[in-house]
């Protein structure tokens, strides 16, 4: 019999595997269901928040609602489905709790002179793009964390946030308008 652990069944029969076992309440099992996904649940909450302690709290109330609803999981759609709308479901239920703004750091970096000066005009910048994301609306940026944070297809995103593809695509060009529009300075600067 192969079980949860093993490593040449599919993922997706071994996350079957994973969900069986935890409905007869092996705790192994939910633990390695919690590793399997706990960097990319993480990885959507702070994308999304763009604060890391955040990004943890959120990560945690989803392993909280997923041990007390793992039962409730039908299979119409796929668990990774399930499990991601269940991340955006707890992103958008923080942002209604916290509505606030986030105070742009306008630090000014010196002209690059040496590799180090470089990297951390890199990393301002990669600071701007995520504040302007996380300035988005709430749809719009829950649609660019789940496209381009976790590579989902239009019809992934449709299925985690409950819509037609064609509005996730709709969505997705409001937001690259309205990120182009914001980052302008960037290019100008670049």
């Amino acid at each position: 019999m192969e079980t949860a652990g093993n490593t040449s069944l599919e993922p997706r029969q071994q996350t079957a595997n994973l969900l069986a076992a935890c409905a007869r309440g092996d705790r192994d099992a939910f633990r390695d269901l919690f590793l399997r996904y706990q960097d990319r649940v993480y990885s959507i909450a702070l994308h999304y928040t763009g604060d890391p302690a955040a990004g943890m709290d959120i990560a945690q109330d989803v392993f909280v609602k997923l041990f007390s609803y793992l039962a409730t999981f039908r299979g119409d759609s796929t668990f990774e489905t399930w499990l991601f709308r269940m991340v955006a479901n707890c992103c958008h239920d923080r942002h209604r709790k916290h509505r606030r703004l986030v105070p742009l750091d306008d630090n000014r970096l010196p002209e690059p002179h040496d590799r180090a000066t470089e990297q951390a005009q890199r990393n301002q910048r990669a600071r701007q793009v995520q504040h302007t994301v996380s300035q988005l609306p709430d749809e719009l940026r829950m649609t660019v964390v789940l496209r381009y944070t976790e590579g989902l297809s239009y019809e992934e995103i449709a299925s985690v946030l409950g819509c037609p593809a064609g509005t996730i695509a709709s969505r997705l060009n409001r937001a690259h308008r309205e990120l182009a529009s914001r980052l302008e300075h960037l290019r100008e600067g670049a």
